[in-house]
């Protein structure tokens, strides 16, 4: 299996753009998932002409402007710290198309792949647009942004969201999965999780595993790191005194998010 963890690249590419992470099939054991994440200085570009991809174009920090050749969407971006924790802008971008990223600000841009077999329109996914929503009770607390989830009709596979995880809290907890093609009960889609951390000296713990553990990597995991999760249940663990942010991509061969939870830990759900 490869290595589950990546580490910033940090790779300078064009005047004032350095690829920061770039997970594709040739360097990755996911199929389905591809994932960059792109930092621009002040009216540098990035440009990528799509094949049979689709792109969801996500402003991290800063402000940007992002184009598709026909459309320009201009001044996106909502925050200067993810840690705002307020949603920000985004551009869902599909099939054979160039797309350019222009800089207003500095900026972080998370750009989020995968396979595509049909042209949709593009499309300008507002902070407002967003669903926010408080799910779990206990040690299990976390705050969702949901960008582009299995409800949304103008995607081919992606999925996007941003959790954010309470000091000495779990997240994507209890342990589940979607590995399996088995629906109604389960779906299969492959997982990254872009990290960050507040302060940003801290780390979080990740567990990647399979029921016959012939995938077991447990990772300590600190800011700025992408974990790959092709199978597997995946939890995060948050130290006490910081906080967790994680950015989520998802795509399989259905557009359905639907998981299992393990078996041994369900039980915590029950808890009165």
């Amino acid at each position: 299996m490869a290595q589950l963890i990546r580490k910033n690249l940090n790779f300078p590419s064009g005047e004032g753009v350095t690829i920061v992470h770039n997970v594709i099939q040739e360097n990755s054991p996911l199929k389905y998932v591809e994932f960059k994440v792109v930092d621009l200085k002040p009216g540098a570009k990035y440009a990528e002409t799509l094949p049979k991809k689709e792109v969801c174009v996500v402003a991290l920090t800063g402000k940007i402007n992002v184009s598709d050749g026909e459309q320009t969407f201009e001044n996106l971006g909502t925050r200067e710290s993810v840690f705002e924790k307020k949603p920000t802008d985004s551009v869902y971008i599909s099939n054979d198309r160039t797309f350019e990223v222009v800089a207003v600000s500095d900026a972080r841009v998370v750009l989020c792949y995968s396979l595509s077999e049909k042209q949709l329109p593009t499309r300008l996914i507002k902070a407002e647009d967003n669903g926010i929503e408080q799910r779990g009770k206990y040690n299990n607390k976390r705050l969702v942004h949901n960008i582009l989830t299995d409800q949304d009709d103008f995607a081919n596979n992606l999925l996007v969201v941003e959790v954010y995880t309470e000091s000495g809290n779990w997240s994507s907890y209890p342990p589940h999965k979607h590995d399996q093609d088995n629906l109604p009960h389960e779906s299969f889609l492959e997982e990254t999780y872009y990290h960050e951390i507040n302060p940003r000296q801290g780390f979080v713990f990740q567990r990647v595993y399979t029921d016959d553990r012939v995938l077991d990597e447990t990772m300590t995991v600190e800011n700025g790191d992408v974990v790959l999760v092709p199978a597997g249940y995946h939890p995060v663990a948050v130290p006490d005194g910081y906080e967790s942010y994680y950015l989520n991509v998802m795509a399989g061969p259905t557009r359905i998010w639907k998981f299992h939870n393990e078996p041994a830990h369900e039980w915590i759900l029950d808890r009165k």
